[in-house]
Order: structure tokens, then C-alpha cells, then sequence
């Protein structure tokens, strides 16, 4: 389950910083109808991954567990993989790896971790972050090749 082009904390209109184009409602559907659909198709696991804006990562895991609540469907694993987008170390919105593990928690996602952006040199000391700072599996799959 991949990144949208619309995203709850940044604005798509440098002119207009505190206009969104989608609600986190909105999002919760999308991404219900995505997992409805790749669960009856027989997925083994969900993958929530490429998260650059945090929020959304909150949408998609609310709604995988709406749906394994309120429609009462099995439950599959859920992995959710961050993208830090240089070697800053943090995400587009600005998260560093261990503010992206607080803020999705709730999730209880069974793995995390981080994937493009980076090659395997540059994404080591994020992914060590993250690995020292959940007890959840850790998945890590980088760019690659090296962008720098």
C-alpha cells in the first residue's frame, strides 16, 4: 500500500500552507478499500511503505484495523516501512526515524522499518536508529544504488 500524491501535512500550494486537499477521512477510505481488496485477493501480509508524510501512515493503519474490527476479517500481519528522504534522516515532513515510531505505534505494526531514497551505506545509521528504538521486526530495503 504505497504513497498517495495527497498528503495531510504538507500543503500542495506553496501559497496556501495551510491548505490541504484531502481529509483524513477521505484517506481512512482509500486505504480501507485497498486493504479490503488485497485481503480478499489473498495477500499474506499488508505493507504500508514509501511513508514520507506520517499522518497518512496514521490514516492507512487506522483503517487496516477499522477494517479487521468492524468487518470482522482475519488478520494479517502489517509491516509499515518509512522513506527518509537524504542524510538529514528525516522524512519529507520532516520526522526523524524515532518521531515516525512514536507517532505510528498505535499501529502495532508486526514489522517497520524504511525503504528507497538511500542506498544500503546511507540508510545504515537510520535503520540502526530505528532498530534501537522498537521491539517490532525490522525490514529494511534500500535504493539500489547510491544517489550521493
Amino acid at each position: 500500500m504505497g504513497p498517495t500524491n495527497k498528503t495531510l501535512s504538507i500543503s500542495p500550494s506553496v501559497e496556501q500552507p495551510d491548505f490541504r486537499n484531502i481529509t483524513f477521512q477521505e484517506l481512512v477510505s482509500a486505504y480501507s478499500q485497498q486493504a479490503r481488496s488485497l485481503i480478499k485477493g489473498g495477500a499474506d501480509i499488508l505493507l504500508v511503505e514509501t511513508v514520507f508524510d506520517t499522518a497518512n501512515a496514521k490514516a492507512a493503519l487506522f483503517a487496516i484495523r477499522q477494517l479487521f474490527e468492524d468487518e470482522n476479517m482475519e488478520e494479517i500481519p502489517v509491516f509499515l516501512s518509512g522513506t527518509i528522504v537524504d542524510l538529514s534522516g528525516r522524512t519529507l515532513s520532516g520526522q526523524t526515524g524515532e518521531s515516525f515510531l512514536i507517532s505510528t505505534k498505535q499501529g502495532n505494526a508486526m514489522a517497520v522499518g524504511l525503504n528507497c531514497a538511500l542506498g544500503a551505506k546511507e540508510m545504515r545509521p537510520f535503520i540502526e536508529d530505528i532498530a534501537r528504538n522498537t521491539a517490532a521486526w525490522v525490514i529494511c530495503y534500500p535504493n539500489a544504488g547510491s544517489f550521493y
